[in-house]
């Protein structure tokens, strides 16, 4: 699952280090028609994932929910390069989003199924780390076309099918659910029923409430595209800021991960919060290319510190019968608040400039924080 996230996240990142630039560029979009783009597409990823997830708990099986959501986001990759209006990308990011929303409840939930208890938190980072390796190798990969290609950003984005298409191929081959005993695979077919959400416990939701407010001071990873850009970075070397965050996220997010199985969590969770405050306030006073590029890796580090961490905590406080329905509800309400923040962050960029957007989601990122600090319930209990 690791190695097939980092061929789709070739594929992906690739495309959305070119994207910003392609809508703002070549179609003539606006900063709020890009924010709009961005956070209709999580949001939709988000809805989906919660009727997947509830799916893959009734079938008792996760594996080819995860093949139909990769496969989608393949076929969706040669639309971009050919798309010769904004309708025509919505519609692509529409698309690409549901296969994400259809795979990513079932995949979490099956690496919960599949890793022992006690190294949960390593085996999430595990396939982050994996899956930013192909963030980062993306970003790097549009670069060098950039530059080969001079600049043609239709047929760089041509080249996304090729990894999409091997990712699809190894889930469909290698992948497998875990084996369960005779009958249980279908025993909670009852529980496809909106009912099942109230068996979720406190704990649980509390932690939907603090990934929905953490996300609102995370918005989407487009407008770190676009800061560089507004320094007067070369269109082609642009990318290079997805290639330096995505370098970082992958370096610290497996060790993270496993540091999150011995460490208190709501620790983890402030120091993450702290790196993504130190991102945006050195983002918004950035006065050349190289300071946007030490943001960028300290917002990587802090997706590294809390991406995986999350995860955990979910799989953790959710009863094993209704992981893929706590992963999903989980993700559409971090998606409803990845919509809020983008539109907010679109809107903060065209009527103020890129600083504002970026001091206000370091405001943001402090009132969780101070959230976090007064929430006793958020502490968590070390790992044995």
């Amino acid at each position: 699952m690791g190695f097939a996230s980092l061929f789709m996240d070739i594929s992906s990142e690739l495309i959305h280090s070119l994207l910003p630039l392609f809508m703002v560029g070549t179609l003539g979009a606006s900063m709020v028609a890009v924010g709009l783009v961005e956070g209709i597409a999580e949001a939709t990823a988000s809805i989906t994932k919660v009727f997947s997830g509830a799916l893959s708990d009734y079938l008792g099986k996760r594996k080819w929910l995860m093949v139909l959501g990769y496969g989608m986001a393949a076929l969706t990759k040669p639309i971009f390069p050919l798309a010769h209006s904004m309708g025509w990308v919505m519609a692509a990011r529409f698309i690409d989003r549901i296969g994400k929303g259809i795979r990513g409840a079932p995949r979490d939930a099956l690496v919960a199924d599949i890793a022992p208890p006690h190294m949960r938190g390593a085996a999430y980072g595990l396939r982050q780390s994996l899956d930013s390796v192909g963030a980062l190798a993306g970003p790097l990969l549009a670069v060098l076309l950039m530059l080969w290609l001079a600049d043609n950003l239709r047929l760089a984005m041509w080249f996304s099918v090729i990894p999409a298409v091997i990712c699809v191929v190894l889930l469909a081959i290698w992948v497998r659910d875990p084996e369960k005993p005779a009958g249980e695979a279908r025993a909670n077919g009852k529980r496809l029923h909106w009912s099942s959400v109230k068996e979720l416990p406190l704990q649980y939701w509390l932690i939907v409430l603090i990934g929905a407010v953490f996300t609102l001071a995370r918005f989407s990873e487009a407008f770190l595209v676009l800061r560089a850009q507004s320094m007067g970075v070369a269109m082609a070397l642009v990318p290079i800021v997805m290639v330096v965050m995505n370098i970082v996220y992958a370096a610290g997010a497996y060790p993270a991960g496993a540091a999150s199985d011995r460490m208190q969590p709501r620790t983890l969770m402030l120091l993450g919060l702290a790196l993504l405050v130190a991102a945006d306030v050195v983002l918004a006073l950035a006065p050349n290319v190289w300071m946007v590029y030490v943001g960028s890796a300290l917002w990587g580090l802090h997706m590294a510190v809390t991406q995986g961490l999350l995860s955990k905590l979910v799989a953790d406080r959710a009863p094993q019968s209704l992981l893929g329905t706590a992963f999903g509800m989980f993700n559409l309400v971090s998606g409803v608040a990845m919509l809020a923040a983008s539109l907010i962050a679109g809107w903060l960029w065209d009527a103020h400039g890129p600083s504002l957007t970026f001091w206000a989601g370091a405001g943001f990122a402090g009132v969780t924080a101070l959230a976090l600090l007064l929430a006793p319930g958020t502490r968590g209990q070390p790992a044995a």
